[in-house]
C-alpha cells in the first residue's frame, strides 16, 4: 500500500538527522546486552524447562524425543528473542516515543494543531496493557503451534498486533481527539495492521529486529500524523463545499 511504503520512505530519511541516531540505537542497545545475558545464563536452563512442558511432552509421549527437543530449543530461542524485542519496545514506545513524535511532527507537520492529551501516564499505560494482552495472546495460543504454518504465522501476527496496538495510539494521542482516533482506526485499520505485519517480519531478522521498535516508532509516526493531515484536510474541504449552500439558504 502506497501509505506505508511512504510512511517507511520518511522514516529512513529521518534517520538522515544525525540527533535522531542516539534515540534510534538507544532502546535496541539496551535490548542487547539483556538479549546476551539471557543467552549465556539462562538459554540452557529454559530449554530444560521447556522439554518438561506439553506440547513437547506430548510429542515425547508419541515417540517423537527429536522433535520435542528441537520444539524446546526453537522455543528456547523465541522467548528469548521475544524478551529483548519487548524489552527494546517499552523502552521505545515509553522514552523515545514522545521524543521521536516531537521531532517528526515539528519537522515535517509543523501544520497540525495538538488537540490531545499529551499523556505520558497514558501512553506507559497503553504500552503495559498492550503488553500483558500479548503475553495472554501468546500463552493461550501455543498449543496451535503445533499446526503446520500457524507456529510461524502466529508470532508474526501477534508481534505486528502488540506494534499497531502501541504505537499508533502513542502516535496520535498528543494531536488527534477521541473521535479523530476513532475514525482514523476505521478507515486506516487494516493498513495499520500490515504495517505492524512488515514491522513484525524485521523483528525477527537477528540483531536487526533489535532495531524495529524504534523504526515502528517512526514510522507509526509519520502514518499516522499523515492520515491525520488527510482527515483534517477533507474536513476543511467539506466545510468549504457546504458554504454556498448555507449562504443560499440565508
Amino acid at each position: 500500500m502506497t501509505e506505508i511504503v511512504l510512511a517507511l520512505g520518511r522514516s529512513l530519511r529521518t534517520l538522515g538527522r544525525g540527533r535522531v541516531w542516539l534515540l534510534f540505537f538507544g532502546p535496541a542497545a539496551v535490548a542487547l546486552v539483556i538479549w546476551i545475558a539471557l543467552m549465556v545464563f539462562a538459554l540452557e536452563s529454559l530449554i530444560a524447562t521447556l522439554v518438561e512442558q506439553p506440547p513437547m511432552t506430548w510429542l515425547a509421549g508419541w515417540g517423537a524425543v527429536w522433535l520435542a527437543k528441537l520444539g524446546a530449543v526453537l522455543g528456547g530461542w523465541l522467548l528469548i528473542l521475544a524478551a529483548a524485542f519487548i524489552t527494546a519496545m517499552l523502552l521505545a514506545a515509553i522514552f523515545v516515543m514522545p521524543l521521536l513524535l516531537n521531532h517528526v511532527a515539528l519537522a515535517d507537520y509543523p501544520e497540525l494543531a495538538r488537540v490531545g492529551k499529551d499523556s505520558v501516564v497514558a501512553g506507559a499505560w497503553n504500552s503495559i496493557a498492550a503488553l500483558m494482552l500479548y503475553i495472554v495472546g501468546m500463552l493461550l495460543t501455543l498449543p496451535l503451534w503445533l499446526v503446520p504454518g500457524l507456529g510461524l504465522v502466529l508470532p508474526i501476527l501477534w508481534m505486528a498486533w502488540l506494534t499497531r496496538r502501541t504505537f499508533a495510539f502513542d502516535a496520535l494521542t498528543v494531536h488527534a481527539t477521541d473521535q479523530e482516533w476513532r475514525e482514523l482506526r476505521r478507515r486506516h485499520s487494516i493498513p495499520l495492521l500490515v504495517l505492524g505485519v512488515t514491522l513484525a517480519l524485521l523483528a525477527h531478522i537477528p540483531l536487526l529486529g533489535l532495531l524495529t521498535p524504534t523504526l515502528a516508532a517512526l514510522a507509526y509516526s509519520h502514518f499516522c500524523l499523515e492520515a491525520l493531515r488527510g482527515l483534517r484536510q477533507g474536513a476543511l474541504v467539506a466545510v468549504i463545499d457546504e458554504q454556498p449552500k448555507i449562504e443560499a439558504m440565508k
